[in-house]
């Protein structure tokens, strides 16, 4: 890190952004197994927040490793640095009053909590979807469980490699289990129930 830069500023703050967009913003971090619903779920909350006047953008996954991330693979450093890029990356839509919401298995405890950590207090809204390996297998159109368990995929998580669950998420949809509405009013209610939206 450099130690001739300073941070600037601005005088349009995140305050006036979120008093101009009528609500707050921060980051919905949605959290677990591949095809577990992750993005289908967060893509369906923007569109319901869209439709009520928020600024939102969704940060997918496979989108951020096309550009941001596209230097990294899967070891454990590398899902640890494109964690960390999501994390300053939602921080900076944060200050620009937008909600983001980001869909990334981001396997790993400390990783979730280096972001929220980053962000502040009552800035990371953790999601966890939860849905077992079974269901996810099931549900899977890529083929890469199938791939992982032939050896194709080293380190692939929830086969050969850890999913260390939120011990307490601030919501847990059964995405496994109940309908995508049914996922997504249940973040709605959350939002609305702390003044979020």
């Amino acid at each position: 890190m450099s130690s001739n830069i300073v941070w600037h500023h601005a005088s349009v703050t995140r305050e006036k952004r979120q008093q101009l967009n009528s609500h707050e913003s921060f980051i919905l971090w949605f959290t677990g197994l591949s095809g577990a619903g992750k993005s289908t779920l967060a893509h369906c909350v923007e569109e319901l927040l869209f439709e009520r006047g928020c600024r939102t953008y969704v940060f997918d996954g496979d989108n951020v490793r096309h550009g941001l991330c596209s230097d990294l693979a899967f070891s454990i450093e590398d899902r640890r640095e494109n964690i960390r890029r999501i994390g300053e990356m939602s921080k900076l839509f944060i200050d620009a009053g937008v909600i983001a919401l980001t869909a990334f298995i981001s396997p790993f405890r400390r990783d979730r909590q280096m972001v929220r950590s980053l962000v502040g207090e009552g800035d990371f809204i953790e999601v966890y979807c939860n849905a077992s390996i079974d269901v996810c297998e099931n549900r899977d159109v890529k083929g890469l469980y199938k791939k992982a368990r032939l050896g194709e995929i080293p380190d692939f998580t929830g086969i050969s490699s850890p999913y260390e669950e939120p011990e307490n998420p601030e919501i847990t949809v059964h995405s496994g289990r109940d309908t995508l509405d049914t996922c997504a009013q249940l973040v709605l209610r959350y939002l609305e129930n702390k003044h979020k939206i």
